[in-house]
Parts: structure tokens; C-alpha cells; sequence
């Protein structure tokens, strides 16, 4: 790239649209963390294993945020050079190619109503081949059966597909073709990868995966690099013409955040689900033990891939104890209580919400608490929560490990859930690893912002990124590899008795 142009307090905008809330953080060249707009969303669960949003709702409060924010750096004389999104991965809308109206309600990542489809192109031999192109495994979590069922199920959906008058886009793609009127239907290369049906060697929509899932190929956008001109906000979007610099799905924008380019490097986010990403570099490593081989971002059309680890509910589990089981007030609360308890008293809990991800792939396993006799209390339970998310997170190590990747030195962390040192200090003891949280918390919404600012001369190049990383705080092994290794055979025995 060329050397920058010089810029005056320039500003980085970014779109954060997550499972649970759409969010607008403005953000300096050094990270800190100026403005931030946020509205929760609703999750809709119509059946078993079904989860829905609307996608009206997540456009309508993505753009009441930006709006928030921008009007707020007008007013404080902050310039904003670029705007770059993240966005929930695997999320599934398709909608009128003139009116951008959806054809029916997003469904979510975490939906499960495809499994039996999933099961039955398992079963017919078709992983092997899916998995070759496009680094993923048959199972509903991804887009392509998805899109699908929507086509199969809604009413007119599939002859209006096949006569060109319905797109299909993962979040970031559906939010640039609002944000740009309509003008502009693309997404990145890291969403794309995400679909199942894009092959990631070839960086291509796989003719044979479209025949395979029966999707028209005119629903699909334009795939692009993580940075370049996705064109501009209109000021009847957004009240300003911004350009949009940049776009990157939520884990591979945490790994930007980390500042991990390094080959080696890892990262894992603790939202709702947990997802651990290691980059491979410009090496697709392919995983023999159900991890996934996936993009982590493409800038200048260099690749660089990742393999990553998808575990469905991490955060999501303490948001359960409080809503589900009315164990306490507040998330915050989940340590304190925690703490009441010296050990978790033989109780171990699989919190298999929405089946079990990475590395079993169960698409069938309902969350599961064993080891309770009379002196289990709201304690153990809550300890346990926080527990499983250190044994999940080593689960993903070992996969990883033994798929040729490097024994991680450092773990860096992200996410709502890292704000507790008790699963952070669990995390560390677990894995006979140090674990680092960064002062940038916001690491996923910083990856993509910082990503705009590359494209948008704030930094020359991603190096000038990772040195805006600092260490916030820091934990290390308080417990021999021995009690680690004993408290994980009770994780093992408790998993066992689940998938049996």
C-alpha cells in the first residue's frame, strides 16, 4: 500500500452487530474507545432448536446507533475517517432485490433445523467432498442449508429465487446493501467462508455445492477482500456518506483486534458461544480432528487462513443461570456466587444449549449437570458454568494440537466473559497456559475498525495495528498440571456419559 496520507484526530467508526445487541463504537487511532451506541435484540425461538431475529429490527437498530454516535462526534469535533462492520457469522437473511424487505425472519447461527437434512447428506457421503472446498463440516450452524430450507419453506421463495428477484447475504452483506441504498451487494471474504458453499482454495461460489444444496447462483454477492471500497453510507441510511472501508466477521475480527498475525498466534472470544481461531498463516491446514479450516482475512489478495474452534454457548450459559434458573440478578454476579464455594464439588455442567459444537459436532446434545448429591448448592452450579468454558476452550487446544498446530504459549482473550478472573483464572490453570485480556476490550469491534483505518491511510500497515495491543491483564497457571489434568477427566467422564 502507499504511504499514508496525513490525517487530523481522524476517528474510526465500526458496526458491531452481534446476537444479541447491534452496537456503534467510535473509536481514536490508538484504540481508545470514544463513543458507544447500543440496542439489544431479541431472539426468537418458534420450535425446538429454532432461533430467529428480525431482520428489519437489526437493520433499524443499526442504524438508530450510527446515527447516535455520528451525530455525537459532529458535536464533539471528531472526524470520522473511515467505517468498517462486524458482524454475527453464519446468521442467514434473504431478501427483495428492489425493497431489501426479508422474505422471511434471519435465522440464527445457533439454529438446529436443518440437523436432519444435515444428517442425511452425511450419511449419502457428502462431507468428505464439502469439507475438502470449504473447510467446514455438514451441520446446520452453517448457511447453506439455511438458505435452503428458507427457499424450500416460504411460500413463492424459490421461483422468485430462480427469477432473480431475491438475495441471499450473511448480516454484514444485508447491512451493506442498506447502508449503501441498495447499490452495492458484497460481502467478505470471511463470511463467505462461512457459508458452505464457498471454496476457499479457490476463493470461489463452488458450482458443485450450489447443484449439491439446490441455491441459484444469482442470489449470491460479490466476494471481496476484507478491505477496499464497499462504497458510502447514504445520507439517507445514516444522516452522512461515510466510506465503508472495511468488513470482517465477528472471530476473525477479534483475531485482528489480538493483533494476531503471526502464524501461531491464538485468540479466543467469550460472547455467547466461545470461538478459538489459530492462525495458520498462508497455509490452509486441514483439521482431522472436527475442527474447521476457515479464512481469517485476505487484505491486498493475500490469504491467510485459520483453523478455528466453534463452541455454541459460553456467555449464553450464565445468561441461562440468570434467566433460566434465577440464580442471581445480574451476569457480574455468576463470580461472586462462584466464590461462596472453595471447588466445584464434583459437579460438572455441559452447557450443550444448542447442541454441542467443536470438536463433536452434535447437533442432537442437550446441555446436561452431573455429580449432584444433597450438598450441592447455587455455588457449585455456578462454578461449574464457569468451569465448563475453561474445559471446552482445552478441548480446542488438544484438536488443535494434535492437527499439527503449535502449543500455544499465550492465549489472548476477548468478550464479555473475560471481565470474570475466575473463568479467566480457571482458563490459565486449565490449560497450563498464560492468558492475557488487553486493554482494548473491544477487540472485535476494533479488528474491524481498525482494518477501515488501514484501508483508509490511518495505518500503513497491520503491523502499525498489532502495536496498538497492550496488556491489560494477565494470569497464569496458580495450579500444578496434575489438578488440572484431574479436573479435566471429570469434564471427559461427564462428556462421555453426554454423548452416550
Amino acid at each position: 500500500m502507499s504511504e499514508p496520507a496525513k490525517k487530523t484526530n481522524p476517528h474510526l467508526l465500526a458496526i458491531d452487530q452481534g446476537t444479541t445487541s447491534s452496537r456503534a463504537i467510535l473509536f481514536s487511532a490508538a484504540g481508545d474507545v470514544e463513543l458507544v451506541a447500543q440496542r439489544e435484540l431479541k431472539l426468537y425461538y418458534p420450535n425446538d432448536g429454532w432461533v430467529e431475529q428480525q431482520a428489519d429490527a437489526i437493520w433499524a437498530d443499526t442504524q438508530a446507533v450510527c446515527r447516535e454516535v455520528i451525530q455525537a462526534a459532529e458535536k464533539q469535533g471528531m472526524p470520522i475517517a473511515a467505517l468498517g462492520i462486524t458482524n454475527q457469522r453464519e446468521t442467514t437473511v434473504v431478501w427483495d432485490k428492489k425493497t431489501g424487505q426479508p422474505v422471511y425472519n434471519a435465522i440464527v447461527w445457533q439454529d438446529r433445523r436443518t440437523a436432519n437434512y444435515c444428517a442425511e447428506l452425511r450419511a449419502a457421503g457428502h462431507e468428505a467432498t464439502l469439507t475438502e472446498k470449504t473447510g467446514l463440516l455438514l451441520d446446520p450452524y452453517f448457511c447453506a442449508t439455511k438458505i435452503r430450507w428458507i427457499l424450500n419453506e416460504v411460500e413463492g421463495a424459490r421461483a422468485r429465487a430462480e427469477a432473480g428477484e431475491l438475495l441471499f447475504g450473511t448480516i454484514d452483506c444485508f447491512l451493506l446493501w442498506h447502508l449503501t441504498g441498495g447499490k452495492r451487494h458484497a460481502t467478505d471474504i470471511t463470511n463467505a467462508s462461512r457459508t458452505a458453499i464457498f471454496d476457499i482454495h479457490e476463493q470461489c461460489w463452488d458450482k458443485q455445492l450450489l447443484k449439491l444444496f439446490d441455491i441459484p447462483e444469482s442470489l449470491l454477492p460479490e466476494v471481496v477482500d476484507n478491505t477496499g471500497d464497499f462504497g458510502h453510507s447514504t445520507n439517507e441510511a445514516l444522516g452522512a456518506e461515510l466510506p465503508i472501508a472495511a468488513m470482517i466477521g465477528d472471530q476473525q475480527s477479534a483475531l485482528v483486534g489480538q493483533g494476531c498475525f503471526a502464524p501461531g498466534s491464538i485468540k479466543s472470544t467469550y460472547g455467547t458461544g466461545c470461538f478459538m481461531l489459530m492462525n495458520t498463516g498462508t497455509q490452509a491446514l486441514p483439521s482431522k480432528h472436527r475442527l474447521l479450516t476457515t479464512v481469517a482475512y485476505r487484505l491486498g489478495g493475500e490469504t491467510h487462513y485459520a483453523l478455528e474452534g466453534s463452541i455454541f454457548v459460553a456467555g449464553a450459559a450464565i445468561q441461562w443461570l440468570r434467566d433460566g434458573l434465577e440464580l442471581f440478578d445480574d451476569a457480574a454476579a455468576s463470580e461472586a456466587l462462584a466464590q461462596t464455594v472453595e471447588n466445584n464439588g464434583g459437579v460438572y455442567f455441559v452447557p450443550a444449549l444448542t447442541g454441542l459444537g467443536a470438536p463433536y459436532w452434535r447437533a442432537d446434545a442437550r446441555g446436561m449437570i452431573v455429580g449432584i448429591t444433597r450438598d450441592t448448592n447455587r455455588g457449585h452450579i455456578a462454578r461449574a458454568a464457569l468451569e465448563a468454558q475453561a474445559y471446552q476452550t482445552r478441548d480446542l487446544v488438544s484438536a488443535m494440537q494434535a492437527d499439527g498446530g503449535s502449543t500455544p504459549p499465550v492465549l489472548r482473550v476477548d468478550g464479555g466473559l473475560v471481565a470474570n478472573a475466575l473463568a479467566c483464572q480457571q482458563l490459565a490453570d486449565t490449560l497450563q497456559t498464560s492468558v492475557e485480556v488487553p486493554k482494548i476490550v473491544e477487540a472485535t469491534a476494533w479488528g474491524a475498525a481498525s482494518l477501515a483505518g488501514l484501508q483508509a491511510g490511518v495505518f500503513y500497515s497491520v503491523d502499525d495495528i498489532a502495536k496498538v495491543w497492550q496488556l491489560d491483564k494477565g494470569y497464569r497457571p496458580a495450579s500444578s498440571a496434575a489438578d488440572a489434568d484431574a479436573q479435566y477427566a471429570g469434564w471427559q467422564q461427564a462428556i462421555n456419559r453426554l454423548l452416550d
